[in-house]
């Protein structure tokens, strides 16, 4: 007896892979990612995190301990990456003008020139760049005994650094709550008893990402 004809299997096609995003950060050692493995930084988590679903590359990184605000302009400048085009970047950038005493009216003049920087890397589309607020060190060791006053400049910095993100409209991420936490939790802090470990890091990632996933989703 003759089987019945039956049609060959239809096969589902072979998912693609999510187009390649690439990623920029500019900041200092909290983008750097000081005391701990350069894996554990928060740029680095956050690719690891949206890499397989989302295409978002490694990033290349424009930052260094200690930089101030004019210091990384200089810095971008100097990088030759000035005039290439990135679809996601982040900027984190004042807490060594607080540390050094740079005066506010020159933070918001540096801060106002990064984030047109920014701009320019992102094909002048606001929401593809994200401000990261400045830490809140005053909580950790280092400050030994100063934490009020680090807090409270730390806040005025932020401040501004809200207030020119807002008028640029681009995405401001609050992370300065979550390193306020350091206070009564030590794994919090890295080793070196100033910088934030893997784990705060992860912490802002979990703020981080779903902004990021909400603009690589937008042609």
């Amino acid at each position: 007896m003759t089987p019945p004809y039956l049609p060959p299997p239809v096969r589902p096609p072979s998912p693609q892979p999510p187009a390649a995003v690439s990623y920029i950060a500019l900041g200092d050692s909290y983008t750097k990612g000081e005391a701990i493995p350069t894996e554990d930084s928060f740029p680095y988590q956050l690719a690891a995190l949206l890499g397989k679903d989302y295409g978002l590359q490694k990033p290349l990184v424009i930052a260094q301990t200690g930089w101030t605000s004019d210091e990384l302009i200089y810095q971008i400048n100097a990088s030759g990456y000035i005039t290439v085009k990135y679809e996601i970047v982040t900027l984190l950038i004042g807490v060594n003008d607080q540390y050094r005493g740079i005066s506010k009216d020159e933070y918001r003049k540096n801060f106002i020139h990064l984030v047109n920087q920014a701009l320019d890397h992102a094909s002048g589309r606001p929401k593809r760049v994200f401000v990261i607020s400045i830490p809140d060190y005053g909580v950790t060791p280092f400050a030994n005994g100063q934490g009020a006053r680090i807090g409270a400049e730390i806040d005025q910095f932020n401040a501004i650094n809200k207030e020119e993100s807002d008028k640029a409209g681009v995405n401001y991420i609050n992370i300065t709550p979550i390193s306020k936490q350091a206070a009564t939790d030590q794994t919090l802090t890295a080793n070196d008893g100033l910088h934030p470990s893997a784990k705060m890091y992860t912490e802002w990632v979990k703020l981080l990402a779903p902004r990021v996933v909400e603009q690589i989703k937008v042609p």
